[in-house]
């Protein structure tokens, strides 16, 4: 028996014993089912580049039996729109996607954007900008290789005008991607001046950004969201995945800190979990909710960064689940 046959049985029969999201009951305490409701706002599946540890479907359908809101699909070198509306249609799950301006979709492609927004299901809803081809990213990890400039001479590129207006007119949230925390705080200024509405530092406290909390305070003046990812609990010299070794290890205590010094109106959290190897998304963001539980955060704190906030970002009522009617069903 091949080891895909195996992780494939061992997920049907994990999902075998998990109610349907639509029977699913909002806990009245974290000591329920913490995931009901919730939104993962970076979700990393396959098909991928990488080796991920779920397919789109699967990880879909885990998130679904633990009755979460919404997920957003995320991949550094595709577009993901469409993915979400297929893995939605297909297991019922909420799902979002929507497209990194590294080289593989030709960096600052405004077409790329503006192709994004006609594909069927109306799912491509966040816009980051360079990750892995970030200057600051490749500058963090030391790598000769071609880049994509964000800023030059303390301005955004000017090809961030027309990106800026796809954002603004139609609504899409905009994230910061791998930029350095200082070129974070001049995309968010021209951005909101261009009228951008939505606006995210990705994964604001983590390599390769590194946000002090004196840098979150701007941020957020500015209307920005800030991103604590769970899965930086996991980084460092002593990751059990040598990749992971020379990323900033940032932990739950650490999020709690800054989410204390600014406010939990001014953050989202997520997982940026689907690493083989790592937990699955649904699992970090359950001990990412317990954690800051026993940080000291109320049931409505967790919920308005994990549930309300995102939902306002993407457009979606916080407990609204609607599956998608498969085409095949009798009505």
């Amino acid at each position: 028996m091949t080891r895909l046959t195996i992780c494939c049985l061992t997920l049907a029969t994990s999902l075998a014993g998990f109610p349907s999201s639509s029977t699913a009951q909002e806990p009245t305490s974290l000591k329920g089912n913490p995931l009901v409701g919730l939104i993962d706002f970076h979700v990393h599946s396959g098909p991928d580049s990488f080796t991920r540890s779920t397919t789109d479907f699967e990880i879909a359908r885990i998130a679904r039996g633990r009755g979460m809101g919404a997920l957003v699909l995320k991949n550094h070198f595709t577009m993901t729109a469409d993915r979400a509306v297929l893995a939605e249609r297909v297991t019922g799950q909420r799902c979002y996607g929507g497209i990194v301006l590294n080289r593989a979709v030709g960096g600052l492609n405004a077409e790329a954007i503006r192709r994004m927004v006609t594909f069927t299901g109306d799912r491509g809803k966040v816009v980051w900008l360079p990750t892995f081809d970030a200057v600051n990213h490749i500058k963090r990890f030391d790598e000769d290789r071609p880049s994509v400039a964000v800023i030059r001479d303390g301005k955004p590129v000017e090809a961030l005008e027309e990106i800026f207006m796809l954002c603004a007119k139609h609504d899409l949230v905009l994230e910061t991607g791998h930029s350095s925390a200082e070129e974070c705080l001049l995309l968010l200024a021209a951005a909101k001046k261009a009228g951008v509405r939505k606006l995210v530092v990705t994964h604001a406290m983590a390599d390769p950004i590194r946000m002090t909390i004196p840098q979150m305070k701007q941020a957020a003046k500015l209307g920005a969201k800030l991103e604590c990812v769970w899965m930086t609990n996991l980084n460092g010299p002593n990751s059990h995945l040598a990749s992971m070794r020379l990323w900033k290890k940032v932990t739950t205590a650490d999020y709690a800190r800054a989410i204390r010094a600014v406010g939990t109106d001014h953050f989202i959290l997520s997982s940026d979990l689907g690493q083989f190897l790592n937990p699955i998304p649904t699992d970090g963001m359950k001990r990412f909710a317990l954690e800051l539980a026993d940080e000291g955060f109320s049931r409505n704190d967790i919920l308005k960064m994990a549930r309300d906030t995102p939902a306002a970002l993407l457009g979606m009522k916080p407990a609204t689940r609607r599956p998608i009617r498969s085409p095949n069903k009798k009505r």
